[in-house]
């Protein structure tokens, strides 16, 4: 893998994109990441640059200078300053992959010289672990050429399946804020295993590893959730009482709600 890439903005999922790259043979000397100019934006260069063994810089056009990729990872308010820094030295043909939830590729291209190929992603962050998802939509100049090389950046991150633009807002509430309400999960599971009684280290272990190992057996053998809840589920037994409850207090609305809700601020970010 020789294409230079520069990863503008690495917060949390700009530096999961990054970590997933390099774990699949991306060559750190090809990256080149960018940071702000500030006290926390000099440590945080420190970090990446002991972490990952990529180049660091304050300079979002000098990163992108030469690069085959350019890798919006900003805020979604922070993309239109960015696209004005990076457009004028952009190298032709160089595709602009935006994580930015909300920004759509027009509003994107808008920025950049015409016929600039723009890929819009929603990844999540277990891609840092190379245990995410992300969703790819191409704009108007992107092709499969374009859409394979974004491809292959991510692969190191976990699965990629490509999606309409139109789509891309409920990705962003179901996957790219999934971890969140996973994690919400796993959390109120340990706090429940605690007032039963266990102690702390081993109900959260218990809730741990419950959430993973039902999430690989959904993946593994390709069973739908409510086979595979059946299955845990006996007449008249204790996981139907829970589950009973669960129902009562409406925890599969709350998570419906969860998802518009988030799909309807996605939308609003992109306005």
């Amino acid at each position: 893998m020789t294409e230079r890439v520069a990863i503008l903005g690495t917060g949390n999922m700009g530096e999961a994109v990054l970590a997933g790259a390099i774990g699949a043979g991306w060559s750190p000397g090809d990256v080149t990441a960018t940071v702000r100019a500030t006290e926390h934006g000099t440590a945080r260069a420190a970090s990446l640059r002991e972490r990952h063994g990529v180049a660091t810089t304050t300079d979002n056009a000098a990163a992108v200078t030469g690069a085959e990729l350019a890798v919006v990872a900003v805020k979604p308010k922070d993309v239109p300053a960015v696209l004005d820094e990076i457009a004028p030295v952009l190298t032709a043909g160089a595709v602009v992959v935006s994580v930015a939830a909300g920004v759509t590729t027009a509003a994107m291209e808008r920025s950049l010289r015409p016929g600039t190929p723009v890929v819009r992603t929603m990844p999540n962050t277990p891609a840092q672990i190379g245990a995410g998802i992300t969703a790819v939509a191409p704009g108007a100049a992107a092709d499969e050429t374009h859409l394979a090389l974004v491809e292959r950046f991510l692969a190191g991150t976990g699965d990629v399946v490509r999606v309409a633009e139109k789509d891309l807002d409920a990705v962003t509430a179901l996957s790219g804020g999934g971890p969140a309400y996973v994690f919400t999960v796993i959390d109120a599971l340990a706090e429940a295993g605690v007032h039963a009684g266990l102690k702390r280290d081993v109900a959260s272990r218990l809730a741990r590893q419950t959430v993973l190992g039902a999430a690989r057996l959904a993946v593994e053998t390709g069973e739908h959730p409510a086979i595979l809840r059946e299955r845990v589920t006996s007449p008249a037994g204790t996981t139907a009482a829970g589950l009973r409850v669960l129902e009562e207090r409406a925890v599969r609305a709350a998570f419906l709600a969860a998802v518009e809700a988030a799909r309807a601020r996605s939308l609003e970010l992109g306005a």
